[in-house]
């Protein structure tokens, strides 16, 4: 029996049809652009991340950008994030003109590791934002990266595109800085059915500019304020999102079950090492990710078995050709490095059953026999 990395179709079946009558819906109004399904999606998210304001966009990436320029990085300033994260996070940072100063991360959250983000505050000048990436699921410990960046007087971007729903000390993870980024790609634990975004703040003006940037720079009807772009969310993906919200918790939940039954399966098992959550975090496991310094071989063992499996990621950031001499390695980032070496995913999504985790951890453990 094989288990997929991931099964959208098991993961959508408990909310499929309703999905369908919502798109269907949106279809018969013909109200396909910035319609009552963005709005209402809208006013749910801020509320359930504590913000004031949530504003709908075209992709996770779009959040970055839109975020990066209305929280006012310009082109020559630098930004601090974590090369151990998908490109999006980078490319951004480049889109508006910036440099990226790339940090070490720390090994038991595999984010960003705040002293790190406090010595390339004091070792490099023009920093102007950090971007915590809350990776795997995982939230940054983010009041000691939040207190270096006020004493800088540097903007807090936080890049939730894997995390919906974390909370970081009793705080939901879009709470937590000046403005954060959520994606809504089909895999995320708050997935749709094509590409879409969400930016949430509880600052009065970058919601405003937002809003605005993401309409053409438009004030009213063919009246344009500022140069903007065209990053809506669509309102057919609002449909099959807001279906899906009052799930999410639920979802969240079952995946960490799935995580608890992968730790009592794994533990001791070969060398290796297994998710660890500090007190303070309360992850939501978009992927369960384990590391191995013997990663290549078990991950082929694996896909011999019919067992899915990945890494992310393989290639840091800062060894990637599209940011060579277009960065800032502050330091040696070698945590970076062992783990780009040695981690990897498996199967994880909430439709997934203890019996699946058997199948999986059966066959982690017969390459280690």
């Amino acid at each position: 029996m094989s288990v997929p990395l991931l099964d959208l179709h098991a993961a959508d079946a408990e909310c499929e049809q309703e999905i369908l009558t919502a798109v269907a819906e949106v279809i018969r109004r013909r109200e396909f652009i910035l319609g009552r399904e963005v709005h209402a999606l809208e006013a749910w998210f801020a509320d359930y991340c504590a913000a004031r304001h949530a504003v709908g966009v075209s992709s996770g990436t779009a959040a970055l950008y839109l975020s990066l320029l209305a929280a006012g990085v310009k082109p020559g300033d630098r930004v601090v994030t974590s090369p151990f994260t998908f490109t999006a996070t980078g490319e951004v940072i480049l889109r508006v003109g910036a440099v990226p100063v790339f940090v070490d991360v720390d090994a038991q959250t595999r984010t960003m590791d705040p002293q790190a983000v406090a010595a390339a505050f004091s070792s490099y000048p023009r920093i102007t934002a950090v971007m915590p990436v809350h990776l795997y699921g995982m939230p940054c410990d983010m009041d000691p990266i939040t207190a270096v960046a006020r004493r800088y007087n540097a903007r807090v971007i936080e890049d939730a595109a894997q995390a919906h729903g974390a909370r970081y000390r009793d705080r939901r993870v879009g709470s937590l800085g000046d403005c954060a980024c959520f994606s809504f790609y089909p895999t995320k634990n708050l997935g749709g059915y094509g590409d879409g975004g969400m930016v949430v703040c509880s600052d009065d003006a970058i919601a405003q500019e937002i809003a605005q940037l993401r309409n053409h720079g438009r004030v009213q009807h063919y009246l344009h304020e500022k140069i903007g772009y065209n990053e809506r969310l669509d309102n057919l993906q609002a449909a099959v999102l807001l279906v899906k919200s009052s799930r999410l918790d639920a979802w969240n939940e079952r995946r960490r079950r799935i995580a608890a039954w992968y730790c009592d399966a794994l533990q001791g098992v070969g060398d290796l090492q297994l998710p660890e959550t500090p007190v303070w975090a309360e992850p939501v496991y978009h992927l369960f990710v384990v590391r191995s310094q013997r990663r290549d071989p078990l991950m082929a063992h694996l896909k011999q078995r019919g067992i899915g499996c990945a890494v992310q990621y393989a290639v840091p950031l800062h060894r990637q050709p599209a940011y060579r001499e277009r960065c800032i390695a502050a330091g040696p980032l070698g945590v970076v490095e062992r783990l780009c070496a040695e981690v990897l995913s498996l199967p994880m999504h909430p439709a997934m059953t203890e019996s699946h985790v058997g199948l999986v951890a059966d066959a982690v453990r017969s390459f280690f026999a």
